[in-house]
């Protein structure tokens, strides 16, 4: 009986040790899943797309990069900061560069301050979200998509939040197997962050089918520059014979005075992955446009 009691009490014992090993093993794991669903300590939340209403009010989203020592990179934003609506889908891009002579695989945590805004703060695209592997010597530019969550509007406690900072800290990985290539991010171009893009840096003079400071942009694809009716298009550009396409176009987001001079375009894009996906949603455009004028009108009454 008495060595019976003893197995039961060694027993559950070692069931306890069992417990409290598993939990010591998978306090990390938790602990994020925990941040990720509650936004405890800053932690950022993630989400498919991004569907709910815009609302006037705005935040100021900072950025800051970091690298963790023993990770040979030089990481930077490729802008200071973003002012966004509550709800208002942003795109933001940074620079990571390879300054050793092999391939490395890193891996970004990241949070935003204060930290009451973390569970609010939606990123929909992000580098973060998976190992990255960058070849020696390498430079990419890639894209975080996000937005703020209008509900941020109707919590009392962040009531004061007028200013958000977005950080990142790149680390070497611990698990560089089946790393993504950071090197997709240069070469394809994304029609969807074209479109944010275009509603955060163009939209405000350039309508899709009316004029606003600029011409429309619907069908700009294949057109020849200075012929969309009903626009004052200054003389160089009328008289320029450029044809809107993807090669011309890239000169001409990159800089419209040294591609024709005394155009009155005052704007350019310094990035070229950001050109390019502007491009390609202005492709998207030519596309939807041309299946509307191929589809059969209804009869008439």
């Amino acid at each position: 009986m008495r060595g019976m009691k003893r197995a039961l009490t060694i027993g559950l014992l070692l069931a306890i040790i069992g417990v409290m090993t598993g939990l010591v093993s998978y306090s990390v794991t938790l602990y994020r899943l925990f941040c990720q669903v509650t936004g405890a300590g800053g932690t950022t939340q993630r989400v498919d797309a991004d569907t709910g209403p815009v609302i006037a009010r705005e935040v100021t989203v900072y950025f800051d990069t970091n690298v963790a020592p023993g990770l040979p990179w030089r990481f930077v934003p490729l802008q200071r900061s973003i002012k966004v609506h509550l709800g208002e889908q942003a795109l933001a891009y940074f620079e990571a560069e390879n300054l050793s002579s092999t391939d490395i695989t890193g891996h970004a945590t990241f949070n935003v301050t204060p930290d009451k805004a973390g569970v609010y703060f939606k990123k929909i695209q992000c580098f973060c979200f998976t190992e990255e592997r960058l070849e020696a010597y390498k430079k990419v530019e890639m894209p975080v998509t996000f937005f703020v969550d209008p509900r941020l509007a109707a919590d009392p406690g962040a009531a004061d939040v007028n200013q958000i900072t977005l950080s990142y800290t790149f680390f070497r990985s611990a698990r560089p197997e089946g790393a993504e290539d950071l090197a997709r991010f240069g070469t394809i171009a994304s029609a969807a962050a074209g479109k944010t893009l275009f509603e955060s840096q163009c939209a405000g003079c350039h309508g899709i089918d009316t004029a606003k400071a600029g011409p429309p942009l619907g069908g700009v694809v294949g057109r020849a520059a200075g012929s969309a009716s009903g626009y004052p298009y200054s003389l160089a550009l009328a008289q320029s014979g450029v044809v809107w396409t993807e090669t011309a176009l890239e000169r001409w987001l990159a800089g419209p005075q040294a591609m024709v001079p005394g155009a009155l375009m005052p704007m350019s894009i310094a990035d070229e992955s950001a050109r390019r996906d502007i491009i390609a949603y202005l492709k998207t455009l030519v596309a939807t446009r041309q299946s509307e004028q191929a589809a059969p009108k209804p009869p008439p009454g």
